[in-house]
């Protein structure tokens, strides 16, 4: 869940067709509040495509990356906007024990999987229902037994609401009918100068979080939780998102997973971002154990997105609420199975 300054009660919900696929149409719906802040979802990723907030002299600007056309979202790898799953993030080997069965998944990212697979939770066609008495849109998808080497039919919702009380709430939920593992992410990338601004280097982001779980050099955690005090991981406190780019073996910039200091049932203060030049504030609330921080390095210009920006090197930042990496593989991880029934 992510809060920015809005205020009051709820315009109607709007809803429009932007394409088709599989035989059936693909809608788009716009959520609104008095106060200036504005969402855009999809029934394509369970995508947030825009989120218009104002800055501090009342001037609106679309904060997330995407594109402009839903085609746009077929092809790409970046996850712009998208709900990632079933299992968000890297799971070493491709592999994960569960009871006595090795289950083996899609291996998309060299040997290992990432974000669900080469046809995750991103790439397949949800459906969509508006409430308006909630000012919300609830997304639903249903993934089969054996979908890209997962156990269990899984039944997932995403549900995107503009209360009037200066949030937009992000609930994931999901149903299995036997265990399995899951984790939800909404992969969305922000700047809050405005999409397509430049890079969000000077951007100041700070995690609460007094730890991190370093990776080796394919992004795999190595098991250990690390201490971010006196390192280029310490962001306790505000700090530049390009302050320490180079240093630490950081040349690509950060796409490492922070150990919150409090998780559980329940929604606390995680992250906050802000851009000193606009006065654009995002703050995060989640009740996940882990959050994704990713300052967009692998972005190289080749992505064309709305209104024909190219999204460069460090375009857009991520701060994604989840579970640890690759934790169905590391019993020190908090763990990240789905039973029936819960």
């Amino acid at each position: 869940m992510c809060s920015i300054r809005s205020e009051e009660a709820a315009i109607p919900v709007s809803q429009e067709t932007i394409g088709h696929l599989e035989g059936r149409h693909v809608d788009a719906f716009r959520l609104e509040d008095r106060g200036g802040l504005a969402a855009r979802v999809m029934e394509y990723g369970a995508c947030l495509t825009e989120l218009h907030v104002p800055d501090r002299d009342g001037r609106i600007a679309d904060i997330v990356l995407g594109f402009s056309a839903l085609e746009g979202y077929f092809a790409t790898k970046t996850y712009f906007g998208a709900t990632a799953g079933r299992y968000a993030n890297r799971i070493a080997g491709a592999a994960f024990a569960l009871g006595d069965t090795t289950y083996q998944l899609t291996r998309n990212e060299g040997r290992n999987h990432l974000h669900g697979g080469c046809r995750g939770f991103d790439k397949v066609l949800w459906r969509g229902v508006a409430d308006a008495a909630r000012n919300s849109v609830r997304f639903h998808h249903r993934s089969p037994d054996g979908n890209e080497g997962y156990p269990g039919a899984l039944d997932t919702w995403v549900e995107y609401r503009l209360p009037g009380d200066r949030r937009l709430t992000i609930e994931l939920t999901a149903r299995t009918d036997r265990a399995t593992i899951v984790n939800l992410v909404n992969h969305s990338y922000f700047n809050l100068a405005g999409h397509g601004s430049g890079p969000v280097l000077d951007q100041l982001v700070t995690i609460e979080a007094d730890g991190y779980t370093p990776v080796d050099q394919a992004l795999i955690p190595t098991g250990e939780i690390a201490p971010v005090r006196g390192t280029p991981f310490d962001f306790t406190r505000p700090r530049p998102i390009g302050r320490d780019l180079g240093a630490g073996g950081l040349s690509g910039g950060y796409d490492h997973n922070w150990v919150l200091r409090e998780s559980g049932p329940g929604l606390r203060p995680c992250a906050r971002a802000e851009d000193p030049v606009s006065g654009r504030v995002l703050e995060l609330r989640t009740s996940e154990p882990g959050v994704q921080f990713y300052s967009g390095g692998q972005l190289d210009g080749s992505e064309i997105g709305k209104h024909g920006k190219p999204y460069r090197r460090f375009a857009g930042f991520t701060l994604e609420t989840q579970k640890f990496p690759d934790s169905p593989n590391n019993s020190r991880f908090p763990a990240a199975v789905l039973e029936p029934g819960a």
